[in-house]
């Protein structure tokens, strides 16, 4: 089967595919028998869990399709974990990582025409997991469900791989600290887009978020991990309330172990970030996302003239060769999807 898609145009958005994977609890919480089925809608209950109470994770990863032709995952089995995590936070139960790896890997290959070229993007795979039985009161939902789906994507950078700009945001918050801020938890998204939408109107990509306790720590960039370098220094604020990013923690060993730097994870203040030579954010939609300049209050910090810094530059190339096989992976980072 072929599939009618202008590879050149694909954009970072949703395109319908050919099958999901969706798989419940029962009321005890143990998860049941999943199902393949076409990409569709569900029915839910107007009272479930996930539309109430906003009892709900996600994830988000990638495949990717190499020079060869060869189809690849990166670190999948952390996805899991994470989510995994979330869902004790969240009250609901871990799912199997066997089951999660082996249905990812199934959902590709069964979704296989959907992989965009060499170079022309992605099929983006989200998996999501919520509480879906009828309830009322302020609970945990009986009955949770495991639903993934996939859809080609285009590059997130249409116009390359270039520097961004910034606002530190004081008016809003992303996260407290003991909070969900470090679970993929929905609601933390949802928070995020209207100070996004206002940054967006006034020139800016996406703003900073500060700690909440006292309004001078760096936290994320939207929903993307912070990086700094001061000195051949990398810096990134320590876990607690932000995500512990799979492409973030991809991104320390590589400078550790490939670019020989020191990496320090340790709360950073603004008045650090804006004395650094270079800056970036990470996330798995943009891999790396080098920053061009930071606005707070009225200054303005440009980072290399606006241009992607070169520390960035070289952690952006290792990083996207070892997802494409163009650099040895000796970690074990990738599996190559049998698609016989």
């Amino acid at each position: 089967m072929s599939v009618n898609i202008d590879w050149d145009n694909l954009t970072f958005s949703l395109t319908p595919t050919k099958c999901m994977y969706i798989h419940k609890t029962d009321d005890n919480g143990v998860w049941q028998e999943g199902e393949y089925r076409p990409f569709g809608d569900i029915t839910l209950s107007p009272s479930a869990g996930i539309l109430n109470y906003g009892q709900g994770l996600f994830e988000g990863l990638k495949a990717y399709k190499n020079r060869e032709g060869k189809v690849t995952l990166f670190r999948h089995v952390e996805n899991i974990r994470r989510m995994n995590n979330g869902a004790r936070r969240l009250a609901m139960n871990p799912f199997s990582e066997e089951k999660f790896v082996e249905v990812v890997e199934e959902l590709v290959k069964k979704n296989h025409e959907y992989i965009p070229p060499y170079g022309k993007g992605a099929l983006y795979i989200r998996p999501l997991m919520f509480g879906s039985s009828p309830l009322l009161g302020v609970a945990p939902s009986k009955e949770n469900t495991l639903l993934i789906f996939v859809s080609p994507v285009g590059p997130y950078f249409k116009s390359g791989f270039k520097a961004v700009k910034l606002k530190i945001t004081e008016k809003y918050h992303r996260a407290a600290g003991k909070g969900t801020g470090n679970v993929k938890n929905i609601g933390n998204y949802s928070g995020g887009m209207l100070p996004a939408k206002e940054a967006k109107s006034t020139g800016y990509s996406e703003v900073i978020y500060l700690d909440a306790k006292e309004d001078k720590y760096i936290e994320e960039v939207g929903a993307a991990n912070f990086f700094c370098i001061k000195d051949n220094v990398l810096y990134t604020p320590e876990l607690g309330s932000i995500l512990p990013g799979i492409t973030r923690d991809s991104i320390i060993t590589i400078a550790r172990e490939e670019l020989g730097m020191q990496v320090i994870e340790k709360k950073v203040s603004y008045e650090e970030v804006l004395e650094a030579d270079e800056a970036f954010a990470s996330g798995t939609a943009a891999v790396i996302s080098s920053i061009g300049s930071i606005t707070h209050r009225e200054r303005e910090v440009i980072y290399n003239n606006g241009e992607v810094g070169p520390i960035t530059k070289k952690l952006y190339d290792i990083l996207t060769g070892i997802q494409s096989l163009e650099i040895k992976d000796t970690r074990d980072w990738i599996t190559v999807v049998k698609m016989d």
